[in-house]
């Protein structure tokens, strides 16, 4: 009856410390499996993000969601050391009419274009910024009134390889 007229579960020291161990680990985990070293494009691994956000003292928020704790750790581990979200790779492909003017459009939002191939429709395989994937998708939405498509070929682009960065 305690817990009925108080309203809360009280946690002990040692489960809450076991709980924000969890989270640091479920953190480096979500960020070691996004980004890549940008001069490699080789994933880092689960050990080594964990030992970074050790070194930038980064504290886990038990209320908020680990995958929002996990690109907050992203943008601070920036400013210490090469990390960077590993790109998407998205096939387009746009009508005719709409193409070229819409290729205009999305040029700022690609990092890479790997093809191109123009015959009845613009096809375009190319890498992008995660983050920029919802504002690719309504731009093809809106500029090409449904005619056009857009499809995710590789969620991230990782040099694939046996060897891991410590």
């Amino acid at each position: 009856t305690q817990i009925l007229s108080k309203g809360e579960l009280q946690v002990s020291d040692k489960e809450r410390h076991t709980q924000l161990e969890q989270m640091f680990r479920d953190i480096a985990t979500i960020v070691a499996d996004k980004c890549v070293n940008p001069e490699t494009k080789r994933p880092y691994t689960v050990i080594l993000i964990e030992r970074a956000m050790k070194d930038i003292h980064y504290s886990v928020k038990p209320n908020k969601s680990t995958k929002q704790q996990a690109l907050e750790v992203i943008r601070q581990l920036k400013e210490t050391m090469q990390i960077e979200r590993a790109h998407m790779r998205l096939r387009f492909i746009l009508p005719p009419k709409e193409g070229k003017k819409l290729k205009e459009k999305l040029k700022p939002l690609i990092k890479v274009i790997e093809s191109e191939d123009f015959q009845e429709q613009l096809e375009i395989v190319c890498l992008v910024d995660p983050g920029c994937f919802r504002e690719i998708d309504e731009l093809i939405r809106s500029e090409t009134k449904g005619k056009g498509s857009l499809e995710v070929l590789s969620l991230k682009d990782v040099e694939e390889g046996d060897e891991k960065l410590e």
